[in-house]
């Protein structure tokens, strides 16, 4: 990976008491080797429970060994704090703001979007969902609806506490509330994969005998007990499917499948090769549920020009998604012409000459 990638920020949002402390605190506790920075949007100095497994926090910044970093924030210092984040020093791998729960999400998206930070880069809106308080949050806070449908993944938590045919009501009202398309994933004590968010890292770093890693985990296990051993396993619910071929891409085909993905396809990640004269660079995919961004880069020195994508999903038709990128080579990119490009140039933050070192291209390509 190139080491000046920009970090991913990822929003989870959801009224208060939809868990989403809950869901931080997991993504934390099962965060392996990655780094995470989070920034938590309280509007107010209240004690952070997402740190009780790591010590409380108040209003101000804190650097812990494992790589956590936390603020207590309000809106208009969001920028600043995800400039802190950001610095190299931190090495941070991807950065989370649970939103407060009367924040407007889609606001803190607009912010991020238009961030010309280029340290930083928006990575999704989460939306987490309380199932036994569905009715109840939506008849007190009709914007609900307003939030779901720009969420790019809905977490319906608290399913432990309905009956199946009460959370098959619910799931139908959020498939039509959300946008065509949107995955939702459903989930008992916030326990949802940190794979469909962000990639784990191996666990490197220690402090005497045991890891924080190790620490962590072993608190978790006295919170829960023996009754939920199960905790750690939430990723056996999930499919993963591996594609990988020599052969150009047609960036208009992939598109097209991109555009057409199934709800239970949660997350694609991956490195794509179109071939395209003036378009030769590696083009690093992102998606999470519906969010799609395109960051094109110079290939490594000797490396193949190979497209390597892992899709993550549930209940999902792993021979027929192979089936469909199969379909997707193009035998012949040179004789594509520019505009065969612009679906996937649409996911691209800025223009390619603005981010991307000189590649190995051809001078006919430019």
């Amino acid at each position: 990976m190139n080491s000046v990638q920009s970090i991913p920020v990822v929003v989870l949002s959801g009224f208060l008491g939809s868990g989403k402390t809950t869901v931080l605190n997991h993504l934390l506790t099962h965060r392996g080797g990655t780094r995470i920075g989070v920034v938590v949007n309280d509007f107010g100095s209240i004690e952070i429970d997402a740190m009780a497994v790591a010590g409380q926090v108040g209003d101000s910044m804190v650097s812990l060994g494992g790589g956590c970093l936390c603020c207590a924030v309000d809106g208009s210092e969001l920028d600043a704090y995800l400039e802190k984040l950001a610095a190299p020093v931190h090495r941070i791998d991807v950065i989370v703001i649970e939103a407060s729960g009367l924040a407007e999400p889609q606001e803190m998206v607009r912010m991020l979007v238009a961030n010309e930070n280029p340290a930083v880069r928006y990575g999704g809106l989460v939306q987490v969902v309380d199932a036994a308080e569905f009715d109840a949050t939506r008849a007190a806070h009709p914007e609900t609806d307003r939030h779901l449908a720009v969420a790019d993944l809905v977490v319906l938590n608290k399913t432990d506490r309905v009956d199946p045919a009460e959370r098959a009501r619910i799931e139908a009202e959020l498939a039509a509330l959300a946008a065509p398309g949107t995955p939702l994933v459903g989930a008992d004590h916030g326990r949802i994969d940190p794979e469909l968010l962000f990639d784990r890292r191996p666990w490197t770093e220690t402090r005497g005998q045991l890891s924080f890693e190790d620490l962590l985990a072993e608190a978790g296990e006295h919170a829960h007990g023996d009754g939920e051993e199960h905790a750690g396993h939430v990723h056996a619910a999930y499919e993963s499917v591996s594609f990988t071929t020599d052969q150009a891409l047609s960036p208009r085909r992939f598109i097209d499948f991109l555009d057409r993905r199934p709800a239970g396809l949660y997350r694609i990640k991956g490195f794509v090769w179109f071939g395209v004269p003036g378009h030769r660079e590696r083009y690093e995919v992102h998606a999470v549920g519906r969010f799609l961004r395109f960051d094109p880069g110079p290939w490594g020195q000797g490396e193949p020009r190979r497209t390597r994508l892992v899709l993550i999903g549930r209940g999902i038709d792993g021979p027929g998604l192979l089936d469909e990128l199969d379909a997707c080579r193009e035998a012949d990119p040179g004789q594509a012409g520019p505009e065969s490009m612009w679906g996937v140039l649409r996911y691209v933050p800025r223009p390619p000459a603005e981010d991307v070192p000189a590649d190995d291209v051809p001078a006919e390509d430019g």
